[in-house]
């Protein structure tokens, strides 16, 4: 298991986030995103989510560790700001707005039923073609109990609430880090060295 990512990483994450987002939203442009320092360059999984005047307004991102960290949360800030089916894009008179949590992951393993604690663990749930994720905070927001949270991602993944007791079920567990630019503030004004047009 590796060690929580340092402030300064987090720091970088989320101004990496800020800056794609600006690029995105404002100039229609996706980035290029320079080869990241240390921990950042390691592959990882990870999500964005963003906040607009207390609600959401996206959240996008992957589990696996495909990408380096860095590029994972440039693609899921991307993501929540214009690909989530649940919201329609953020505009740029919303983005002064638009606050930015990341939650980076752990590599997902599987786990029994009884296992499960909320507010500790995010959930995945596979069978076959159909996938399911939640992040940990959502059970916790929610005041769901352990087996609410396991029917919730079963139908996040297209399945029935008790698709979780179907043995072809797969159930994996993740921790995830959680940060928030709030906890940041005030950032560097221009975050031009995290990224180029």
């Amino acid at each position: 298991m590796r060690p929580p990512l340092c402030n300064d990483e987090r720091r970088r994450l989320l101004l990496l986030a800020r800056a794609v987002l600006t690029e995105v939203i404002v100039h229609d442009c996706i980035p290029e995103i320079p080869v990241p320092p240390g921990r950042l360059a390691e592959r990882g999984g990870a999500f964005v989510t963003l906040h607009c005047r207390g609600k959401l307004r996206g959240c996008v991102g992957m589990s696996g560790a495909e990408f380096s960290l860095a590029e994972t949360v440039a693609q899921a800030a991307v993501g929540a700001a214009h690909h989530d089916p649940r919201f329609a894009a953020i505009t740029p008179e919303e983005l002064t707005d638009v606050e930015i949590e990341v939650s980076v992951l752990s590599e997902p393993q599987p786990i029994e039923a009884a296992g499960i604690e909320v507010g500790r663990h995010g959930l995945l749930v596979i069978r076959g073609s159909n996938r399911g994720l939640l992040l940990p905070q959502v059970a916790v927001e929610r005041s769901w109990s352990a087996e609410r949270f396991l029917e919730e991602t079963c139908r996040k993944a297209g399945l029935p609430p008790e698709g979780w007791l179907d043995p072809e079920t797969k159930l994996l567990a993740f921790t995830a880090e959680i940060f928030f630019e709030r906890e940041f503030r005030p950032l560097a004004d221009g975050p031009a060295d995290e990224v180029r047009r």
